[in-house]
């Protein structure tokens, strides 16, 4: 900008006040509705099994049949008593008197038990709890119930799935309050030290949590029309993507304002200037990471298709309130936002001098790194590719292929106690056999084949009477020898002879398909086994389909943003790259550091979604400011100009968001601390490596024609630019 500044231009009244005190007002209402409805999620929000399984799998199938052999929607819960010895019968007596208590408090149908272990150590009961009732609650009761009444010296658990999901529903309770409290926190002392400010952090957050507020509205209003599905491990990933982009977005704008208010003392004008030119590449940023998040729609997984639209969501609404409210915030304060700090007006003859190197009027740790990039570009360049590829060999060890149900909780959990007391008294599998649905006229030919089949330990058919299989759990016979018929079918309960959770059991599973669809092809087995298998299939199958949708959407975007083939090329090339390189760091520190047993099976493709959505963002802020710049100087000065003037702003806002899905890491739930981990280490490789030195080297080395093919990539038109390489030629080419 060489005009003068602009000390006296009138601003119309509705421009300057009317317009941004509207939007402000907008925004508070938006937020005085959305902020209460947060704490009304769990009215929309689940977190049983059917909201993370596989839509169209056998295991699915085979559950909705389940459905129909039940008379009601009781979700059983699984209570184990465990002695340090043999039980013996007067205390086997005293176990059968809490019969009773137990009923009064299950609410659903008769209790079941007790069923002595074969080492008759423990014993089992069964007490289905109405799916009506607060299951957490429930199961509560049944636990502070048992710690009273059961025998002196008797440990006592409550498992199975209302046992387990109860634990889960305690282990995300911190969502709603802490996550927030851990995220918003990190981000105010980040953007205190970034801005020496005290007034932007506070409106940079406001922006943050009102747009939090606008994608709640927006996320409880379809869940409740029944467009999504909605549980706990998308509303955690819902607070913390909001925050986290709309910080990054906002910071952006910020950064353009502050410039702006060097060039004119109208608050308005520099309001209007900075929108101009962050309006493009924060349309462009977040458009990328909504189609990206949409692609999860093509998943046949229903978590991933839950996350896609919720997440979605909170970026459209992260985008809205960077463009809107920040904007009329910063109308409003003008340059008291950056008090006590405020920017001041450069003389017009000094604001942007001629550039020839592009070094020029930078200092500090960005005219050095632009100093390296400029004098060894392919060193640069080179030396950043391989470390990336080293990292990435790392993948090699990823586990990604599921983990026991048991694991997946990381806080203490009396459901997984409970668990690991049913492997140690029980037959291994009894707790959770595979299901088998069969024709009824083929049922005796089917249950012959599914004793006889490998892995396979005892088989019965479900009996009228009898108590149904729950949600993968063992029922047990009644007395009456007719099987329970359902529109012709019959179900047939399987107890294998491994851990419900083990790679044993899986195989188990595939072998009992192959066997039975030879004598009914038509019979349907599922389980939690069945249910395991189908959800680490259907996670493999995800990522072949889904990465390559998500990459091309955003190689569109970006030949639309930055006008060139061979820039967006390069750049998703440069994003998929860091990817694999947090990937397999990310591998290495579950397996030595932390001790995970394995990795969710949807981990790598959500830890694509998001890091390489999210990670084009950088690239985005950095090169359509280069764009820009080698408009103006050409391209090799434009290159190192803009890594000066966007260094410290991408790098903040890579901070901020490694900070706040970090903060991830506070719920106890293994998927989300790996995700976490994922995400902020890919970022922070991202913003310090990839943004930083490996994009800027490589598009100094090619020079004009990383624009190819548009004008601009021209190397004839680009004269400035070779005034720059004749000062600073890259190493080992000449002029272009």
């Amino acid at each position: 900008m060489k005009s003068s500044p602009q000390h006296s231009a009138r601003v119309p009244f509705w421009l300057r006040w009317l317009i941004p005190v509207l939007l402000v007002l907008t925004w508070l209402a938006i937020a005085g509705v959305g902020g209460p409805t947060f704490g009304r999620l769990d009215e929309v929000s689940s977190n049983d099994q059917a909201s993370f399984l596989p839509a169209g799998a056998e295991a699915t199938a085979a559950q909705d049949w389940q459905a129909k052999f039940r008379d009601s929607d009781e979700i059983p819960a699984v209570i184990v008593i465990e002695n340090g010895a043999a039980i013996s019968p007067a205390e086997l007596g005293q176990l059968a008197s809490l019969k009773a208590g137990l009923e009064e408090l299950a609410l659903g149908s008769a209790v079941i038990g007790p069923i002595p272990s074969e080492d008759g150590e423990a014993v089992q009961f069964i007490a289905p709890i109405g799916s009506s009732d607060e299951v957490k609650e429930s199961v509560l009761e049944l636990r502070d119930f048992l710690a009273d009444a059961a025998p002196v010296g008797m440990q006592t658990f409550v498992t199975g799935p209302a046992g387990l999901t109860a634990d889960l529903v305690s282990a995300f309770a911190g969502i709603d309050g802490i996550l927030l409290l851990v995220a918003l926190g990190a981000v105010f002392v980040i953007l205190l030290i970034v801005y020496r400010s005290l007034l932007l952090p506070v409106a940079v957050l406001l922006t943050s949590v009102f747009a939090l507020c606008a994608a709640i509205l927006l996320v409880f209003g379809m869940a409740k029309l029944g467009w999504i599905q909605l549980n706990g491990q998308s509303q955690g990933i819902l607070s913390i993507l909001v925050i986290g982009a709309a910080t990054d977005y906002a910071l952006l704008y910020v950064a353009r304002f502050r410039e702006a208010l060097t060039h004119t003392t109208n608050r308005t004008a520099a309001v209007l200037t900075a929108w101009k030119a962050s309006f493009e590449p924060i349309l462009a940023s977040g458009a990328t990471v909504i189609i990206a998040l949409l692609c999860l729609l093509f998943s046949d997984l229903n978590s991933n298709k839950a996350l896609g639209p919720v997440a979605a969501a909170g970026i459209l609404c992260s985008l809205f309130a960077a463009l809107t409210l920040l904007p009329a915030i910063m109308a409003l304060l003008g340059r008291a936002a950056f008090w006590p700090f405020r920017p001041k007006l450069v003389p017009a003859g000094e604001r942007e001098p001629d550039l020839v190197t592009g070094l020029e009027g930078q200092k500090g740790i960005w005219r050095a790194a632009g100093s390296l990039v400029a004098r060894r570009p392919r060193t640069v360049w080179i030396a950043s590719v391989m470390l990336l590829l080293v990292a990435s060999a790392g993948v090699l060890q990823l586990k990604a292929n599921g983990v026991p149900q048991t694991d997946v909780i990381l806080s203490a959990s009396n459901a997984v106690d409970g668990q690991d007391a049913l492997a140690r008294h029980f037959d291994a599998g009894s707790g959770s056999p595979a299901v088998v649905v069969a024709d009824e006229g083929r049922a005796d030919e089917v249950l012959e084949k599914v004793k006889a089949a490998d892995g396979v330990g005892d088989a019965y058919l479900l009996a009228e009477g009898s108590v149904p299989i729950i949600s993968g759990q063992q029922g047990v016979p009644g007395t009456p020898s007719e099987p329970d018929v359902r529109e012709g079918k019959v179900l047939i309960n399987a107890t294998l002879n491994f851990a419900a959770d083990s790679i044993e059991a899986e195989e188990a599973v595939k072998v009992l398909r192959e066997d039975v669809k030879t004598v009914d092809d038509g019979a349907l087995v599922g389980g939690v086994t069945a249910t395991a298998l189908d959800t680490n299939t259907t996670a493999q199958r995800d990522l072949v389909i889904i990465i390559p949708i998500v990459l091309v959407v955003i190689l569109f975007i970006l030949m639309l943003l930055l006008r060139s083939v061979l820039a967006p090329v390069l750049l998703v090339l440069s994003v998929v790259l860091s990817y694999g390189a947090a990937m397999g760091v990310s591998a290495l520190v579950f397996n030595n550091l932390l001790g995970f047993p394995g990795a969710d099976a949807t981990v790598p493709l959500f830890g694509f979604v998001f890091l390489v959505a999210l990670g084009v963002d950088y690239n985005i802020f950095l090169m359509s400011r280069v764009r820009e710049e080698s408009l103006k100087h050409g391209t090799r000065p434009g290159i190192l100009r803009g890594l000066g003037v966007t260094g410290g702003v991408i790098t903040s806002a890579g901070v901020v968001l490694a900070a706040t899905f970090a903060a991830l890491g506070v719920i106890p739930i293994m998927f989300l601390v790996q995700l976490a981990f994922i995400v902020a280490f890919g970022v922070l490789l991202d913003t310090v490596l990839v943004r930083s030195l490996l994009v800027p080297a490589l598009a100094y080395d090619i020079g004009p024609r990383i624009w190819w093919p548009s004008r601009l990539g021209k190397p004839e038109l680009d004269a400035a630019g070779l005034r720059g390489s004749d000062a600073l030629e890259p190493e080992g080419a000449g002029r272009r």
